[in-house]
């Protein structure tokens, strides 16, 4: 390894900077991470470096005490961060793997940075980088190889106290970030009307600019148009958590919606197309049911995630299909009370120092 850094500076309130500046799915599949920092650095101000929007969401994990604006287009590594004053006294890389994410974080000269080895950052350490790794098991497996143990099922976000805007209903969210994860909008209402015929109550969710792809969906599935939420802009998320957690199931692709089910425990059908469920899935448990036909190719990633035409393997999936594995869920939990996270945390434990 390489050589030890500068002992780490000592401030009236040590921080801790993580960088996850991406998308709410990713932010929920970081959570088992996040939850391990905050229960081993009680002491510390936990700070999530991510876009702005996800400011709600950052605060219902129970884990993160401020959000620090960041984002860039696509996946790609911001370029600055506004940090304030001295360096974080430790920064932790969630965002990706290599130069871009490394070497932004050691410009704010973080007393320690935890981060995935690369060749191109040689004074990185840290282990090996694994690309056929679920996204909650890669994070989580960075943090154990540098002594702080985390678990991957560590997953569940509080429930809101918001009162869902749609108790009971069956959520139906048509929209991703990509053509590539989206399954045709005539065939989400064609379950959508199906679910309705079968006396569910059906809802239709759209992220912001997804005005026009909802309403279709609901048209065309013979929903009225005050069961379309949202669209001009994001729900706001303890209404959006609010919703998700009082629903009868979501249906989804592989989006933020799918990984808020999951954390949440609302039951859910997922669609997945070019990335296989192995990585960015959820859970193995009866209330999740995912929908993926590989053919020949089983490989992680056999198609492109962000393509400008629906995936075939995606198109693979029938509305017949969606309808069984709906009719296959098992009823949710009863209601929960809100949650509270990391109030008997245990002592810290002393993160090592680069050797």
């Amino acid at each position: 390894m390489s050589a030890t850094p500068q002992p780490p500076r000592r401030t009236a309130h040590p921080r801790v900077l993580v960088l996850r500046a991406l998308g709410l799915g990713d932010l929920l599949t970081a959570v088992p991470a996040l939850r391990a920092l905050r229960r081993h650095l009680p002491g510390h101000e936990l700070v999530l470096a991510a876009p702005e929007r996800l400011a709600g969401a950052a605060a219902a994990t129970g884990v993160v005490d401020r959000l620090l604006p960041a984002e860039a287009p696509g996946r790609a590594v911001p370029t600055t961060l506004a940090w304030p004053g001295p360096g974080p006294d430790l920064a932790v890389d969630l965002h990706g793997n290599g130069p871009p994410s490394h070497l932004l974080l050691q410009r704010l000269r973080p007393g320690r940075l935890l981060a995935y080895a690369h060749p191109g950052t040689p004074g990185v350490p840290g282990p090996v980088w694994r690309e056929d790794e679920h996204e909650r098991d890669r994070w989580c497996r960075l943090l154990t190889w540098y002594g702080i143990p985390a678990d991957p099922a560590d997953l569940s976000i509080p429930v809101p106290a918001t009162p869902s805007p749609a108790p009971g209903a069956v959520v139906v969210h048509p929209g991703a970030d990509a053509a590539a994860r989206c399954w045709p909008a005539e065939r989400f209402a064609a379950v959508a009307r199906a679910l309705r015929a079968q006396g569910h109550r059906v809802v239709v969710t759209a992220g912001a600019g997804e005005t026009a792809l909802a309403g279709c969906v609901a048209a065309r599935a013979g929903l009225p148009p005050d069961h379309v939420v949202g669209g001009t802009a994001d729900v706001p998320f303890d209404r959006l958590a609010a919703l998700v957690a009082g629903a009868r199931c979501v249906v989804a692709g592989d989006t933020g919606l799918a990984h808020l089910a999951t954390a949440l425990g609302t039951p859910s059908v997922v669609l997945f197309g070019p990335v296989s469920p192995r990585l960015w899935g959820p859970p193995p448990d009866p209330r999740h049911h995912v929908l993926w036909h590989p053919g020949d190719d089983p490989s992680p990633r056999p198609g492109d995630a962000h393509g400008r035409m629906p995936d075939e393997r995606l198109l693979r999936i029938t509305v017949d299909e969606v309808l069984a594995a709906v009719r296959n869920l098992p009823e949710p939990l009863p209601a929960r009370t809100p949650a509270r996270h990391g109030t008997a945390a245990p002592p810290p434990v002393n993160v090592p120092t680069r050797r």
